[in-house]
């Protein structure tokens, strides 16, 4: 990803290192916690936090760096990508800004400063594309490789809480295709690609337990990286793709366009989900839930088509009223929703922006720079997740 600066700072190479490194060790403790082989890692640990999952121990640290070299590897290629083709073309930038988060994988991803506009639409897309297909190639061979070197199914006689899944291996020697009734486990979604690679490879776990193995969620998680990052929408990596592509007035009609299907998405999953267990707790409060999904339609509308409530309010309208519908027709709708996307949205209205600056000489791309273009939208279709992260309510 890239952001924009008009000032010139110095190199701050200390600050880079740190970020590294804070990313580094978050990403191997988030890495050991989703490998979650709880009852391996408490034999040999150091220090324990039970009621966390933490076992920091060499078992932990070394299912954690499984995760944490090739999704760092997969961060630092992509941000590099970017990085040598800004400095192939004399555009300024920093080194990547690593960004480290104790929670989830252990890091928002990293980004580099441009310092200076990009003169010109070649060079931006060059820059713009660069960091996604270097990120890719890495993503791809992660997923593959973990994918190949996927151990037996005793991988899980090694984590608690695993007794269904174990008794249903020995009753039939193979992985459930369904979780138990009554369950809903966190799971992974699988794109075009993923779904098609997977079929490649015998006795792969399910996507509600294949997340314990670290390569295979690097690699998974590049690839969704990857795709976030080719949303075409204003200086995302594939908001410069399109803009370079298609010019600024396609490129702001397919950004607002994009946007407003993630606005429906997170709109969908929030009331499939969230307002069943909202009206559980107090009877009445799903509707309050409607009412403020609609104020939060209109006012993430403002910036994007101005403050007219003619456009505002009837969009906003038709957005709840889809939103409406799937909840009604249910889970062959709702199954491709994801309520996260309305947090996405948000960041990609109020920080990323939706519309693209402008270059300096507009130019036509070249006939090989519209081929690595058109590239770059296969890898969105075929790695975007609708639903990325399901269950485990």
């Amino acid at each position: 990803m890239l952001t924009h600066y008009t000032r010139r700072p110095r190199e701050r190479y200390g600050l880079h290192g740190l970020l590294f490194v804070l990313t580094f060790v978050c990403t191997t403790l988030m890495g050991g916690l989703w490998a979650g082989r709880d009852l391996l890692y408490a034999a040999d640990a150091w220090m324990a936090w039970p009621d966390l999952g933490l076992f920091i121990g060499p078992s932990y640290l070394l299912d954690g760096l499984r995760f944490s070299v090739p999704f760092l590897l997969f961060l630092t290629v992509h941000e590099f990508g970017h990085y040598f083709a800004a400095r192939r073309h004399r555009v300024s930038t920093s080194l990547p800004f690593y960004i480290p988060v104790p929670f989830g994988i252990g890091t928002l991803g990293a980004v580099i400063a441009i310092r200076e506009p990009i003169p010109t639409t070649r060079k931006l897309f060059d820059v713009g594309a660069a960091g996604p297909l270097a990120g890719f190639v890495v993503a791809l061979a992660a997923f593959v490789y973990g994918l190949a070197t996927l151990p037996g199914p005793e991988y899980f006689a090694q984590m608690s809480g695993h007794e269904w899944l174990q008794g249903y291996l020995a009753q039939h020697g193979t992985y459930p295709q369904t979780w138990p009734e009554g369950t809903d486990p966190q799971r992974l979604g699988r794109s075009l690609l993923v779904a098609g690679l997977v079929r490649l490879f015998p006795g792969v776990p399910p996507f509600f337990e294949i997340y314990h193995h670290p390569v295979v969620l690097a690699g998974w998680m590049g690839l969704f990286f990857t795709a976030l990052n080719l949303l075409p929408v204003g200086q995302l990596d594939g908001g410069h793709v399109v803009y370079s592509l298609l010019g600024p007035r396609l490129h702001a009609r397919i950004a607002r366009a994009t946007v407003l299907v993630l606005m429906l998405s997170g709109g969908i999953g929030l009331a499939a989900y969230a307002v069943p267990l909202i009206e559980a707790w107090q009877a009445g409060a799903g509707v309050a839930t409607w009412i403020g999904l609609a104020a939060f339609y209109a006012l993430l509308l403002r910036p994007m088509f101005g403050p007219s409530p003619r456009v505002v309010l009837p969009v906003a309208g038709g957005l709840l009223a889809l939103a409406a519908l799937a909840v009604w027709l249910g889970p062959p709708v709702t199954q491709y929703a994801h309520g996260p996307w309305l947090i996405w949205a948000v960041l990609l209205v109020r920080f990323v922006r939706v519309d693209h600056p402008p270059v300096l000489r507009p130019e036509r791309l070249t006939p090989a720079r519209r081929v690595l273009a058109v590239v770059c939208l296969v890898l969105l279709a075929l790695c975007f997740i609708p639903a990325p992260i399901q269950g485990g309510l």
